[in-house]
Parts: C-alpha cells; structure tokens; sequence
C-alpha cells in the first residue's frame, strides 16, 4: 500500500498541480491565476503527494480570520480514499494557526461525493449561487463551516 503526504505547496508542484487542475474542472484556473495564488502569503496552498506525485491539491484565500476555499482537486484515479478529507483537515489546522474561524466554498450541485464530504465535516449550507458555473451551466451551493469561541473551551 502506497502512503501519501500533505505538505505545503512548492514552487516545484506548479506544472503538476496545472495539470491537476486542467484535468479535473471544465473552466480550469490559468497557470498564472494559481502561480499569483499560490505566491500570495495570505493564502493556503497544500498538496497531496505520493511516490513524487501530486495526486490532490487545495488553495484557500484568508482575510481577516475567514477563508475562501477555492480549488480542491484529487486526481480521479485517488478519489474516495480519503484524500479530500486529508486535504481538508489540513487545510482546517493550517487555518488554525492563521486564526481562521470561518470557512467558505461553493460546490456544483450535482457534485454528492463532494457535497456529502463537507456535510461530513461540518459545513452547512448557507445559499445558492445561481448559474454560478459554466461548461456546464449549474448553480452553485454554497456552504460554510464556522468555530465558535466556546469550542475551544469544550472538554
């Protein structure tokens, strides 16, 4: 059985996560929007790597203790392994560290595998986006998941 890591996203990770990318959305970032992001201090970027490979990876804007979550792809042939919940929950304890307490993403619809994965994880949904996606033309949902102060001091 192969393991796999999450790590911060390496200047070295660009022409992988790219393909990652164009491979997994039908209106795909350029590589110069995820380079920019990427290069952003403000912002999360972490992959998932196995054997040297990056087989998941996702990026989320913060600003002033929120985040944006937006990209998360796992490569087809990894998916449902667990990989998009590792990558969450790292991005979740990065987040941590960065006094983020709110978290924001919007998901197709018609996507249950991901829908069902962030209602495993708390977040809820809080409004629709319409026609928010193109090729094809969807409406988004969109979801959020926010800590409150008195879940630090839960025992």
């Amino acid at each position: 059985m192969h393991l796999y890591k999450i790590r911060k996203m390496k200047a070295e990770d660009l022409d992988q996560v790219v393909a990652l990318e164009a491979k997994s959305f039908s209106t795909p970032w350029s590589r110069k929007s995820i380079e920019d992001a990427f290069l952003n201090p403000d912002n999360i970027y972490i992959v998932c790597e196995m054997d040297q490979t990056v087989i998941g990876y996702m990026g989320a804007w913060t600003s002033m203790g929120e985040a944006d979550i937006m990209n998360i792809a796992v490569d087809e042939a990894y998916r449902r392994n667990g990989v998009g919940r590792s990558l969450m929950q790292s991005l979740e304890a990065v987040g941590k560290k960065m006094d983020v307490s709110a978290y924001f993403l919007e998901v197709r619809e018609s996507n249950a595998a991901a829908r069902k994965l962030y209602e495993s994880m708390e977040f809820r949904n809080i409004g629709v986006r319409k026609h928010y996606y193109r090729e094809p033309v969807e409406d988004a949902i969109i979801m959020s998941k926010v800590y409150r102060l008195e879940d630090e001091f839960d025992a």
